[in-house]
């Protein structure tokens, strides 16, 4: 008998491959919102709607720049793949609910291991309701972050 796929890592290979729209010359993230067994949104880091992407300009002004990984996120053309989500979901439906997280490096597309949302997306994640985090760690492994926890520990004070 054949093993079925695990639910988290079946959310995990759609949030896989929504991040395969991404426009961003630097990291691709796809992010579904799941709640009660039903996916709510998805959402993958582009410009806003109607402007050119970075993979349309050909260049990326963080790149440029030299600007590290998770800094300066107001120089980078895109809405995170967390956001794009949570925008696309009504509130209501979204409470009590799970965000599945995808990174890969978009020039080896090789797996981000260590994707975890940023600090404005976790105030999303938060506001959302949502309250768990699932991030992709390899192939068939994950790591779980209950939102709680972002609050209990409020690293912004």
């Amino acid at each position: 008998m054949e093993k079925r796929r695990t639910k988290e890592n079946y959310y995990l290979d759609i949030a896989d491959a929504a991040l395969q729209r991404s426009t961003c010359l630097r990291r691709k993230y796809g992010a579904i919102v799941v709640s009660d067994d039903e996916i709510l949104a998805t959402g993958y880091n582009g410009a806003p709607r109607g402007r050119l992407n970075c993979s349309d300009l050909g260049r990326c002004a963080r790149e440029e720049l030299n600007i590290p990984s998770g800094e300066r996120y107001e120089l980078c053309r895109s809405v995170h793949a967390e956001a794009n989500a949570i925008i696309s979901a009504a509130r209501r439906d979204m409470l009590g609910g799970t965000l599945y997280l995808v990174g890969r490096n978009a020039s080896s597309n090789e797996l981000v291991s260590d994707a975890t949302p940023c600090a404005m997306c976790r105030r999303l994640i938060i506001n959302a309701g949502i309250k768990r985090v699932v991030a992709r760690t390899g192939d068939e492994s994950y790591s779980v972050t209950e939102v709680e926890e972002w609050i209990e520990n409020d690293d912004t004070l």
